[in-house]
C-alpha cells in the first residue's frame, strides 16, 4: 500500500500527498517507509517560514503572498510556481486536531490546483511548529512543490523551531505588539532573514521599523546578508510584492554565497542528532518497561530515594556494560 502511495505522490497526486501527511503525523513503520523512499526526491523546493506573535496577520500575509506567487509565471514553460502551505494551528482539546480549518483561512486558494494547503495541529509542541512539520515538508518537496510556505502557530518568543525547517525566515511584527526591544528577545533577531512590520497604517509603525533597523546596526558580526525591514498592510495587499522581492533576493544571495547549502547541511545534521535522541528516548522507555533493575531504579526516582540525574548515569553505565563485549580468556 505504501509503495503505491509513494508512486502516486511522486507523480503529483494531491490526494496521495494528503494521505501521506496523515501517515507522517501518526508515525510508525509506514511513515518510516515513506520517508526512506522519498529521500532521493527532495531538495528542489524553496521553503519560506512566516513567524511572529499572535495577531500579527501572518495568515493574511501568507494568503496575499500566495496570490503574488501564483500570478507570476517562472521558468521556461512560463507556468506559475506550485505553492504548498503548511499552517500550524493550536490543538483542539476535544478532537486533538487543528482548530482553524484551512478552507476558512484561504478559501480562494483552496480550489486552485496549483496550491496545496494543510493545517497541522501542534499537539503539545512548544516551538511554534508540530514535531512532524519537517517530515511533512519533505513530502511536499517530493510531491513537486516549487515554493513551500510554513506558518507557525504564533506563540510569541518561542518560535525558533522554524529556523531548522526553512530556507528563509520572515518575522512578522505589528506596531501594537509592544516595545520592539521586548519583541526581539529570545532569538527572533538572530533567526530573521526578513522583517515585516504589518498593519503599518497603525500608529507606531515607523518607530518600530526604526528601532529594528537600529538594533540590526548594533550587530557587529560579519554578515553576508543584512535583514531588510519592510512594512505592509496585508489585508489591503500593500507591501506584498516588495516582500516577495526581498525573499527572492535573500534566496539569490544565499545561493551565490553558499549560505543556503550551509543552512541545509546544518538542518540535516540537526535532524540526525534529533532523531537519535528521539529514538534513544523511546528505547529507554521500552527498556524500563521490560527490565526489572531499570524499573526499580525508576521507582527510586519517583519516591525521591535518588535524584534523577544520578539515576540516569547509573542506568547509562548499566546499559553500556551490558553492550560491552566480554573479553575471551
Amino acid at each position: 500500500m505504501a509503495q503505491e502511495l509513494i508512486q502516486r505522490l511522486l507523480r503529483g497526486d494531491k490526494r496521495a500527498l494528503a494521505r501521506g501527511i496523515s501517515i507522517i503525523e501518526r508515525g510508525g513503520d509506514e511513515a518510516s517507509e515513506i520517508l526512506k523512499a522519498i529521500g532521493s526526491h527532495i531538495g528542489r523546493a524553496f521553503t519560506i517560514g512566516i513567524t511572529g506573535p499572535p495577531g500579527a496577520g501572518k495568515s493574511t500575509l501568507v494568503d496575499k503572498l500566495t496570490s503574488v506567487l501564483r500570478a507570476n509565471p517562472r521558468g521556461q514553460a512560463g507556468e506559475p510556481p506550485l505553492v504548498s502551505i503548511l499552517a500550524a494551528d493550536p490543538t483542539s482539546p476535544f478532537t486533538g486536531g487543528a482548530i482553524l480549518a484551512d478552507r476558512v483561512r484561504m478559501q480562494r486558494h483552496y480550489k486552485d490546483p496549483g496550491v496545496f494547503i494543510r493545517s497541522m495541529a501542534t499537539r503539545g509542541s512548544h516551538g511554534g511548529l508540530p514535531r512532524t512539520t519537517r517530515n511533512a515538508v519533505k513530502l511536499l518537496d517530493a510531491y513537486g512543490s516549487d515554493v513551500i510556505i510554513v506558518e507557525t502557530v504564533g506563540v510569541g518568543q518561542a518560535e525558533l523551531d522554524i529556523m531548522d525547517v526553512v530556507d528563509t525566515v520572515v518575522v512578522v511584527l505589528v506596531p501594537e505588539g509592544g516595545d520592539s526591544m521586548q519583541a526581539m528577545k529570545a532569538g527572533l533577531m538572530e533567526i530573521a532573514d526578513v522583517f515585516v512590520v504589518n498593519k503599518a497604517d497603525r500608529p507606531g509603525a515607523d518607530a518600530m521599523m526604526k528601532d529594528i533597523t537600529a538594533m540590526l546596526s548594533w550587530d557587529t558580526r560579519e554578515r553576508q546578508w543584512v535583514p531588510p525591514v519592510l512594512s505592509s498592510r496585508a489585508h489591503q495587499g500593500i507591501g506584498i510584492e516588495e516582500l516577495w522581492e526581498a525573499i527572492e533576493k535573500h534566496r539569490k544571495v544565499s545561493e551565490d554565497t553558499g549560505l543556503l547549502a550551509v543552512r541545509r547541511r546544518d538542518r540535516r545534521r540537526h535532524e540526525f542528532f534529533r532523531t537519535i535522541r528521539e529514538q534513544a528516548e523511546q528505547e529507554a522507555q521500552r527498556l524500563v518497561a521490560t527490565d526489572a533493575s531499570l524499573a526499580a531504579l525508576l521507582k527510586q526516582v519517583e519516591s525521591n530515594s535518588i535524584d534523577p540525574y544520578t539515576a540516569a548515569l547509573i542506568a547509562v553505565k548499566q546499559l553500556s556494560a551490558r553492550r560491552r563485549p566480554r573479553k575471551t580468556q
